[in-house]
């Protein structure tokens, strides 16, 4: 098996899992910052939007695209505001 078959196959998977857990309906952006969102909470109850924008998943979208996206995975439900902070603070929830 070369390595771009093995790479489909791993596509294929996630693409696959993403259905499952009704994460298809995100933009790819959006997806990226869920996933960022998810590790990050592991350390921690919040997730920083400074640690988020940061992060490995996302560094190479603008800050405009970013917000955007941030905004509606809030409107969305997959992320909250957090109410011990003013801003800048969110909760992960899991796909529905």
């Amino acid at each position: 098996m070369t390595e771009i078959s093995k790479l489909t196959e791993l596509r294929k998977l996630m693409q696959s899992m993403e259905r499952t857990l009704g994460l298809e309906q995100l933009s790819p952006v959006e997806r990226d910052i869920y996933y960022a969102a998810e590790e990050l909470s592991k350390a921690d109850q919040e997730v920083r939007t400074f640690g988020l924008i940061e992060h490995t998943l996302v560094q190479s979208v603008s800050r405009p695209t970013f917000f955007r996206a941030l905004k509606s995975l809030v409107e969305k439900g997959y992320l909250s505001q957090s109410g011990t902070a003013n801003r800048g603070r969110y909760i992960v929830h899991a796909p529905r």
